[in-house]
């Protein structure tokens, strides 16, 4: 058994490379092999979005506070609020963050293939976030 005590990883601040706006990643966890699965708590401020990206094995958003959108290619974008668990399929290209006017946290996780668990692509346009794409 393994306990990681709140406080004793640092916030770390979301690369410019795989996000628009600010965005804060806390408490990163990963298990060793043959276990592969890792996760963040991430906390987007109002506008803040990840990048296109997918993941090989899926993964699971669980929505704890504020208000946020994700979209699927080809899907609507879709609110996200706290309580809400959102699922990407292997391979799905997808983006999640914030509402326009509204913080979003969630936990994030997926499982790691081949020693990756996401694939970034290109960012998402302001006019894709909005919607008017």
């Amino acid at each position: 058994m393994k306990i990681t005590r709140v406080g004793t990883n640092v916030s770390s601040t979301g690369s410019e490379e795989y996000f628009t706006g600010s965005v804060r990643l806390d408490s990163p966890f990963s298990t060793k092999a043959p276990a592969r699965v890792g996760g963040v708590t991430v906390t987007f401020e109002p506008g803040a979005r990840t990048a296109w990206h997918t993941h090989p094995l899926g993964q699971t958003l669980i929505v704890t506070a504020g208000f946020g959108r994700a979209q699927r290619e080809g899907g609507p974008i879709e609110e996200i609020r706290p309580g809400d668990i959102v699922w990407f399929e292997p391979n799905e290209r997808h983006w999640h963050g914030a509402g326009p006017d509204t913080a979003m946290t969630h936990i994030a996780i997926a499982e790691a293939e081949n020693g990756s668990p996401v694939t970034w692509l290109e960012k998402v346009s302001e006019d894709e976030y909005l919607g008017r794409v």
